[in-house]
């Protein structure tokens, strides 16, 4: 049967997107509902009044997943994207269930240690290389990254009402249950992957780590998950202590200012695609994420700051985590998507680790503004980097009807 002509995308090609986002979002919510209630939560158990330990608690997942992604990617071009998937969503269901029935912080560090190891990703978005063609695997992406937004948005919601009615168990619990329905996805629903993985080559991966404009992204990427993580080390308890808002009601802030970060976000989106504002976009973006981290600093007293400081980082974070990954798509070599993305999924979950570990550190020693103080540090390095970077031209459509 002849691959298809015309520009459009097959209906196997929008299953293989739509199926793949699933997978992503399932485990991605497990991971996002533990973020606004985690906190609160480790305060009941052994050492968790140390904030240190509350940070390595939530960064743990990271660490596993940064030194694996790349690992993960070269074993599914040996041994098949299909089943390394599925041993990682295994992995990341047993480490859920562990931190379920820890009794102290030093079983979730376990727990998030062993759902780290799962580390999918690159596989999941090399099967969806194997499966697309190329003009259509930006659209892809844009799917994958817009079920991660999504889910980022339910879950922020959805996280003080489960916490109050499951509590923490609960959630660690329905994590290794959703991975494991992510697991029945992969086997029934995504199509099957071509007989011959594409083989990414070690200079691919040398050629895209000596890409400058990649590692900007790279850099960036890091810097905006290791600002997510260390925020929520410390932003629950502020809702509780400044803004007097107990963490059952923690969703009626997330709602609307998730609500308005993506009415904000749609129009942005669309500016930087269709009229080649991306860089003005981009770079605006970079800016609003500084503003935020003077704005939790000094000017978050009371809890309408606390919501303005919130929205604009939710603002800043949809745009930045939906057009990274399209960016890398168009800048990386052809041969070397599959590396590039591996590197920047290695990088993301790097931020993640070091976000949690570092902002309870910082938050321990040196008090919270220490820890908007490194946020800001990281905005202005990022921003130095990204004006400076050159966006691509955006592609064409190959085929006419």
């Amino acid at each position: 049967m002849s691959a298809p002509t015309s520009d459009r995308m097959s209906s196997q090609e929008k299953r293989a997107g739509i199926s793949l986002a699933a997978v992503f979002a399932l485990r991605m919510l497990g991971l996002f509902l533990i973020l606004p209630v985690f906190a609160i939560y480790a305060q009941d158990l052994p050492s968790g009044h140390d904030v240190a330990l509350v940070g390595m608690a939530l960064g743990a997942y990271g660490l596993t997943q940064s030194f694996l992604q790349i690992a993960y990617g070269a074993a599914s071009d040996r041994f098949g994207r299909k089943p390394v998937i599925v041993f990682g969503l295994l992995l990341f269901a047993l480490g859920s269930f562990v931190a379920a029935s820890a009794g102290d912080i030093y079983g979730v560090i376990a727990g998030r240690v062993l759902q780290g190891a799962g580390a999918i990703s690159a596989a999941v978005t090399a099967l969806a290389a194997d499966l697309t063609r190329e003009q259509h695997l930006t659209k892809v992406m844009a799917m994958i990254g817009s079920s991660i937004g999504m889910v980022f948005a339910v879950s922020m919601v959805a996280a003080p009402l489960l916490f109050v009615s499951i509590g923490m168990p609960g959630i660690f619990s329905l994590t290794g249950g959703l991975a494991l329905l992510a697991i029945f996805v992969v086997l029934r629903v995504v199509p099957a992957a071509p007989a011959v993985p594409r083989q990414p080559t070690w200079p691919s991966f040398v050629e895209v780590l000596g890409n400058r404009q990649l590692l900007r992204l790279n850099f960036g990427v890091f810097a905006l998950h290791l600002m997510l993580t260390a925020m929520w080390v410390l932003l629950p308890a502020q809702l509780i202590a400044t803004g007097g808002l107990p963490v059952a009601e923690h969703w009626k802030l997330y709602l609307p200012a998730l609500l308005v970060s993506f009415v904000i976000m749609v129009p942005a989106i669309i500016a930087a695609e269709k009229y080649g504002r991306m860089k003005l976009v981009f770079n605006a973006a970079v800016v609003v994420l500084l503003v935020v981290q003077i704005g939790f600093a000094l000017f978050a007293t009371s809890l309408y700051g606390l919501a303005l400081w919130l929205t604009l980082f939710f603002v800043a974070f949809n745009i930045l985590e939906a057009t990274q990954p399209s960016l890398i798509s168009r800048i990386a070599p052809p041969h070397a998507k599959g590396a590039a993305l591996g590197v920047y999924n290695t990088t993301q979950a790097l931020g993640l680790f070091v976000g949690g570990v570092l902002g309870g550190a910082l938050a321990k020693h040196l008090g919270p503004g220490a820890v908007w103080a490194c946020g800001g540090l990281l905005t202005v390095i990022w921003l130095s980097l990204s004006t400076t970077m050159a966006m691509p031209a955006l592609r064409r459509r190959q085929a006419t009807a």
